[in-house]
């Protein structure tokens, strides 16, 4: 892969990482719930699911995804309802601390196994990927060069989105920590049900 195709296309990636989306906002409000370190934790769930959605693209699984309506809608609707369950968790829970019983505390594995079922539940990663990646290809590229080269950006796009959620992790978390106290838990569990429940209706729009 010529460097400065490389260089274009880590540009793009880490734009596209800054940009708002679903992936970002659940950084968010993991971070700002639980801490800088589940937020850390959640992230490298997400970029796991990223590994996962790269391998899937340079396979062509996502040509096949994407030929699949039913297969397609069949990952989002288990996004959607992964998304409302974490949204009545976060909504049921919201008064944990301040009626002294403590905010639920998940495990480091938990965590990650959330960033990583956000993120292959949600098919428009794969889809992204095929009309994305592509864009960056030189022409005449076929083969084994293609899926090496799809390997190289996959990787060059996780590094770009693990910079700036991390970075997102470490903002929201820190915020959070320093005005920590049950009534703003309570706020912040509120807000994230809302935010799970307004993705989960996002992940269903075609």
């Amino acid at each position: 892969m010529p460097f400065s195709i490389w260089l274009a296309f880590a540009g793009a990636s880490l734009l596209l990482s800054i940009a708002p989306g679903p992936d970002n906002l659940f950084v968010l409000t993991q971070s700002a719930v639980h801490g800088v370190r589940a937020g850390v934790i959640v992230v490298l769930g997400l970029c796991t699911g990223l590994v996962l959605q790269t391998i899937a693209a340079a396979l062509g699984l996502a040509a096949v995804v994407a030929a699949a309506p039913a297969l397609f809608w069949a990952i989002k609707m288990a996004g959607a309802a992964y998304l409302l369950w974490l949204a009545w968790g976060a909504w049921s829970h919201a008064k944990d601390g301040a009626e002294g019983r403590g905010a639920v505390s998940l495990s480091d594995l938990a965590l990650w196994r959330r960033g990583v079922i956000m993120n292959i539940t949600n098919p428009k990663v794969l889809i992204f990927f095929l009309a994305f990646f592509p864009q960056f290809v030189p022409e005449g590229v076929t083969g084994t060069a293609l899926v090496i080269q799809m390997v190289i950006q996959g990787v060059t796009f996780i590094g770009a989105t693990l910079i700036v959620f991390i970075a997102i992790a470490w903002g929201a978390g820190t915020l959070a920590d320093r005005l920590r106290n049950p009534r703003f838990q309570e706020i912040l569990n509120r807000v994230s049900a809302v935010i799970f429940l307004g993705l989960a209706i996002f992940t269903l729009i075609p």
